[in-house]
């Protein structure tokens, strides 16, 4: 039972609650019936403590809190979310909260329970086809958009939460759940313009899976802040002074970027903190007034700015012109300020600001109102969701996949012949645009004019093209197309297209599989193709197996793991120990146990694969993942492809923790630049091999322009052994920057 303590710590975080639905609810009557949701989950769930030890409606009452304050949901997603867990959690019935609270917030109640029963279900079900099972859950999720988007919403919130308290968990539900969160909801939470869930959710990402790097520019931040405190103070009083002029109505903030985002930008430029220029951000939100149009008023402010500041051409984004596909509207440019630092401004409406903060559930507000854009890219990119759901023969795991990439990939603006403009994702063909028109057009599409000029259909399209297509009554889809076809819905409707003709498929099938395995020196068919039909997971034997390959929906991408018997450990290197027994069977591991990463000694055999997607080394961060054979694969935590599989396969992620010493090493990749001179390359190699006795198994050095850049593959025993390397290599005369990159 609670004690008095804890009952005084239920009411004050209510309280805070309370506030913000008074606010927002639009009557006493809804008031009152956030008032009842609380305290029927408050009796509900009495007793019930969480992992932290607190109560459990504390839970609900912050996941309510969000739902309101950092959403702008209304009365009935209150509701909601103080509900979502009752129908799971406790004896009562979605019956019981339709009769209590009404249709509607039993529906969303229904929902989030579905969701949540789905998320829990890979723990659950120890059936051979997991994978399959949890890509159906994730779309059983998805399937919501369709419903009603309030219930993904509530869930966003839900998740936010838990991240936020996720310290509590033990470490293997805690990698599946960030796993997860990057994989789903974070592109999801952007792709709906919830911005601040999107960050706060990436920054906690961070600071589990590469907590080094998080506390490195955590630490580099604070300076920043306290030495260029009063600079940006500085760089915004002549804007603050020109604004007045104009009788503009405004507020300023300022901040800095966000930990991940600067992580991000240094992983995949291979810089270091130091060439992160835009480190500070200034957004100017403005009252918007007659006669003049919003987009109008956000370049008269742009060019204020740039009469004061001079401007970073190809940093300037246009949002307002051309809005992201979830709605967000917004002028960005990048300017340098009188202290030698680059700054983003960001120039918006008090409409597009709420859009921004609050994505979806602003949107409909200020379209309902009459406001703003009236069918926006929101409602397109809805659409298209609902048309993905809708196809019935799309298996789960491409599904998943394929919604994953519509999540993260950026749009491109193209126009019709007469005018009228389309978004396509970043990457789009031509004829990706032909079915974007229409699917007959795609269909009978031979051709297409691209500013005037013939092109082939796989051209590659860029924002500001006028497109125009070809075609022909005799034209047909052909099987090809799926190799440069981008979109999910044009690669849907030539794969439909295809199965038309499933005899022609088969023999096509057949013949592309044999030739693949003939490459490989495979001759014995039987036994192969009962291997790759497991592997691959088609349930109609043979002929459904080569179908699936003639109509591109099997790609045989992974033809050489799924016939691979022996994995062969390339990273991983002896040091006066053979190694007998790259891998050894370990049988069924629990996965609430930690898994030891070590060698034994006696016989040279270790007991783990080293992924070669991130080449983990002793001392990083890792997640193991148990494969069918018993098997345990090490990733980093950081590792796209861990995070993938840790949100399809949850199932298989064990903890894993490296043991603190090891005879053998590992392969690492290190990255040099400097300025050249006689003799540089040559100290360098000296002091790795003969100074540090550290083994290269590749160089690789470009010189010009006097200046030398280039990687070095090496094997070390762990991170200390290379951060040392590194260190040392820093002091050699004539290199600017030494650091480890992975190997790709």
């Amino acid at each position: 039972m609670f004690t008095e303590e804890d009952n005084q710590l239920i009411e004050r975080t209510f309280e805070g609650l309370r506030i913000s639905a008074r606010k927002r609810c639009a009557s006493d009557q809804q008031y009152e019936l956030v008032l009842k949701a609380y305290e029927f989950a408050n009796e509900a769930h009495k007793g019930v403590r969480r992992r932290s030890g607190e109560p459990y409606i504390l839970h609900p009452i912050a996941v309510a809190k969000i739902v309101v304050d950092e959403i702008g949901l209304g009365c009935k997603s209150i509701c909601a979310a103080l509900l979502h867990d009752v129908v799971e959690d406790t004896e009562f019935t979605v019956e019981d909260i339709e009769r209590l609270f009404g249709a509607k917030i039993a529906s969303l109640v229904d929902g989030l329970t579905k969701i949540k029963t789905a998320l829990d279900n890979d723990n659950r079900n120890k059936s051979g086809r997991q994978t399959s099972l949890q890509a159906e859950n994730f779309r059983r999720i998805l399937v919501t958009l369709n419903d009603d988007v309030r219930i993904v919403l509530i869930k966003l919130a839900d998740r936010l939460h838990n991240v936020r308290t996720i310290q509590f968990m033990p470490e293997y539900k805690r990698d599946k759940i960030l796993s997860e969160t990057m994989y789903l909801f974070i592109p999801l939470a952007n792709r709906l313009g919830l911005y601040g869930i999107k960050s706060e959710m990436e920054n906690i990402w961070l600071k589990f899976r590469e907590p080094e790097a998080y506390e490195a520019i955590t630490r580099q931040l604070d300076r920043i802040m306290s030495e260029r405190g009063t600079q940006i103070d500085d760089f915004i009083a002549p804007i603050r002074t020109e604004l007045d002029k104009a009788g503009f109505k405004y507020k300023i903030l300022k901040r800095l970027k966000a930990p991940y985002s600067i992580w991000k930008k240094m992983t995949a430029k291979n810089i270091p903190f130091e060439q992160i220029f835009d480190i500070y951000a200034v957004r100017i939100i403005f009252e918007p007034r007659g006669p003049f149009t919003e987009r109008e008023q956000c370049w008269y402010i742009f060019a204020m700015i740039t009469s004061l500041y001079q401007f970073k051409n190809d940093r300037t984004r246009d949002w307002v012109d051309y809005p992201k596909a979830n709605g967000y509207e917004a002028l960005h440019l990048t300017v340098m300020g009188n202290g030698g630092n680059w700054v983003e401004v960001q120039i918006r409406t008090e409409r597009m600001n709420a859009i921004a903060e609050r994505g979806i559930a602003a949107h409909w507000l200020y379209k309902d109102a009459g406001i703003g854009q009236a069918d926006s890219e929101i409602d397109h990119w809805l659409q298209q969701v609902r048309e993905i759901l809708e196809n019935p023969d799309m298996d789960a795991m491409r599904f998943l996949d394929e919604f994953h990439q519509e999540l993260v990939t950026s749009s491109i603006y193209v126009f019709t012949p007469r005018g009228e403009s389309k978004t396509l994702a970043k990457g789009s063909t031509a004829l990706d645009f032909a079915y974007c028109v229409h699917s007959e057009v795609g269909n009978h599409a031979i051709a297409a004019k691209v500013n005037q000029r013939l092109v082939p259909l796989s051209q590659v399209l860029a924002s500001g093209d006028q497109v125009e297509i070809i075609t022909t009554d005799s034209a047909r889809p052909r099987r090809e197309w799926l190799t440069f076809l981008q979109s999910n819905r044009a690669r849907t409707q030539v794969m439909d297209y295809l199965k038309s003709d499933k005899k022609n498929s088969i023999k096509e099938g057949m013949d592309l599989l044999d030739s693949r395995l003939a490459e490989r020196g495979i001759t014995e068919r039987s036994r192969v193709i009962k291997k790759l039909i497991d592997y691959y997971q088609v349930p109609g034997g043979k002929d459904d197996f080569y179908n699936r390959i003639g109509t591109g929906v099997i790609d045989l991408e992974g033809l050489d793991k799924a016939l691979r018997t022996d994995l062969k450990q390339r990273n991983v290197q002896m040091w006066g120990v053979k190694l007998l027994n790259p891998l050894r069977n370990l049988g069924r591991i629990d996965k609430k146990d930690t898994f030891l990463l070590q060698e034994d000694l006696e016989d040279g055999t270790i007991s783990f694969n080293i992924a070669e997607c991130c080449s983990p080394i002793p001392g990083d961060s890792v997640v193991a993942f148990i494969e069918d054979d018993g098997i345990v694969t090490i990733h980093k935590k950081s590792c796209p492809v861990a995070v993938s599989l840790a949100s399809k396969e949850g199932h298989r992620i064990v903890s894993a923790r490296w043991s603190k010493h090891f005879q053998m090493s590992f392969l690492a990749r290190i990255s040099l630049e400097g300025i050249d001179r006689v003799g540089a390359v040559s100290e360098v190699t000296r002091v790795i091999s003969q100074v540090l006795g550290v083994n290269m198994r590749k160089l690789r050095i470009d010189s010009h322009d006097e200046i030398f850049e280039g990687t070095i593959d090496l094997y070390v025993h762990s991170t200390e052994d290379l951060d040392k390397l590194i260190k040392a290599l820093g002091k050699v005369k004539g290199v600017e920057r030494v650091k480890r990159v992975d190997i790709n």
